[in-house]
């Protein structure tokens, strides 16, 4: 990697300074004649005639509809800033939810503001960097000029493509710290702007829109369906190239696995939208074992939990665990089985006007009674559901919402999320799973190191439910034969 501020060469091999040199103000080394010669030469390559981003309408609705919830509030949403990884190396840049729900933007150090018209209406501009100044040298003597890291629309560019007038964003801590009149922000990914709001933001107020605008991803339109559905479809295609080089992955490690979805992920999409987890044999029984550096042995069982996040930041949530050989042992069998029918009756219980927790119930009431059949528990069933017995095999929750985080809407008041109700365009997991830990001993040998999850993304729709990864085999038998396929 080059390395922007520093000679190519070690100082003591460097040439010594001239006098032009030394009084050139930009950056040690830059002469008045080379800062002269980039300052001119270059074509225009401003852009015209942009189309809107496909979402545009749709963000212009979300915007409206923020309007309308906090009328005369000035209101402050930020993109957020660089974060370092190591010395001078920085992490991949991803945009909050909540500004790129509102924009459809993705850089860093953008920020929306919406400005009160009076006590209802507002303005909305959004404030970026500009392109970099070629007449100071930005350019080409700052690390994050246009010669390092590619070149950024103009303000007029983000305008077109983004329906929103633009501003400069580097006037905008001052020109808030000035502002006068009620003001939220979402808080905890701009430093700088959180500073120049100190004195007239309170914790309970801009918590008041953080929580609405969590509630408010809550139903999906058709745009975002539509990216879901691009996510789930990317992330069936991972599961099949994960399969087909199975017999790799046993030669070296769960790193394979990673490596592989990874791959689609970045091909098809942004990213992938949580860290994925690959476990192979009793790592399975870890929820979320990300560290996936372990041995990939035949006879073992993947779990696999991965989603691809498209470039609009929509992410895909789904889990296969799968017989690394192509066949499930009886035991194995057994287990995925029951977790299968759970499941089954999880996803029954998707439906509108259904309450949010009716298909955990469903799920957890399925594995209760397996429980209970395999001498593991002692009945009823429902002493075993009251008492939550059943939490020592399968310690998580069903589902949660799905949507621009994996976990979606996180911040929504309970009586909206987890103790509401069901609507069309809701998009859920139903994941039930059984963990089996190897050093289990109230468990037969034969169960322990096996953990299974079978996990969808689920669609509540004005009938019930569409399962948008039915693309993956869910039946035991249909996985083997959908394995075999694919390693052929």
């Amino acid at each position: 990697m080059a390395d922007e501020l520093t000679p190519e060469t070690p100082e003591e091999e460097q040439p010594k300074k001239t006098h032009k040199q030394r009084k050139n103000g930009l950056y040690p080394g830059v002469s008045d004649e080379l800062a002269e010669n980039m300052r001119s030469g270059w074509a225009d390559t401003e852009l015209h005639g942009l189309e809107p981003i496909a979402q545009a309408a749709h963000t212009l609705a979300r915007r409206d509809a923020l309007s309308r919830r906090f009328p005369g509030e000035r209101l402050v949403i930020p993109a957020g800033r660089l974060k370092t990884r190591s010395n001078d190396t920085e992490y991949p840049f991803r945009a909050s939810t909540e500004y790129a729900y509102l924009t459809g933007d993705q850089t860093e150090n953008g920020v929306l503001v919406l400005e009160p018209t009076g006590p209802a209406g507002h303005i909305a501009t959004i404030y970026l960097l500009p392109r970099s100044d070629r007449e100071n040298g930005e350019f080409w003597l700052s690390g994050q000029g246009e010669l390092w890291v590619g070149r950024r629309h103009s303000l007029a560019e983000a305008e077109q493509l983004l329906g929103i007038p633009a501003k400069d964003v580097r006037e905008l801590a001052e020109a808030l710290t000035e502002a006068e009149g009620p003001v939220r922000a979402v808080r905890g990914h701009d430093s700088v702007i959180e500073s120049a709001l100190t004195d007239k933001v309170t914790k309970e107020r801009d918590e008041e829109l953080r929580v609405y605008l969590s509630e408010a991803r809550a139903v999906k339109d058709t745009f975002e369906i539509g990216e879901l559905q691009k996510a789930v479809d990317s992330t069936v295609r991972g599961f099949e190239d994960v399969v087909k080089v199975l017999d790799k992955a046993e030669a070296t490690s769960e790193r394979y696995i990673e490596g592989t979805f990874f791959l689609r992920a970045r091909v098809e999409g942004n990213d992938i939208g949580y860290g994925s987890i690959c476990a192979a044999g009793p790592h399975a029984c870890t929820l979320h074992w990300v560290c996936n550096d372990g041995d990939v042995r035949s006879g073992d069982l993947l779990l696999l939990d991965a989603g691809v996040e498209t470039h609009t930041l929509y992410t895909a949530d789904v889990t296969r665990t799968l017989p690394i050989n192509g066949t499930y042992t009886d035991i194995q069998r057994k287990i995925y089985d029951a977790v299968y029918d759970s499941q089954e009756a999880g996803i029954a219980a998707v439906k509108p006007g259904a309450k949010f927790r009716d298909f955990h119930d469903a799920s957890q009431h399925v594995l209760a009674e397996k429980l209970v059949e395999w001498g593991l528990l002692e009945g009823p069933v429902e002493r075993v559901l009251e008492l939550g017995l059943q939490r020592r095999w399968t310690l998580h929750g069903t589902g949660h919402m799905l949507g621009m985080d994996v976990h979606d809407c996180a911040a929504a008041r309970r009586e909206a999320y987890v103790d509401g109700t069901l609507e069309p365009g809701m998009c859920l997991t139903v994941e039930p799973g059984l963990y089996f830990q190897a050093d289990d001993l109230t468990v037969p040998e034969e169960y322990r190191g096996i953990g299974v999850r079978i996990e969808d993304d689920i669609l509540v729709t004005e009938d019930g439910n569409r399962n948008l990864s039915k693309g993956l085999p869910r039946t035991s038998t249909d996985v083997e034969a959908w394995m075999a396929r694919l390693k052929g």
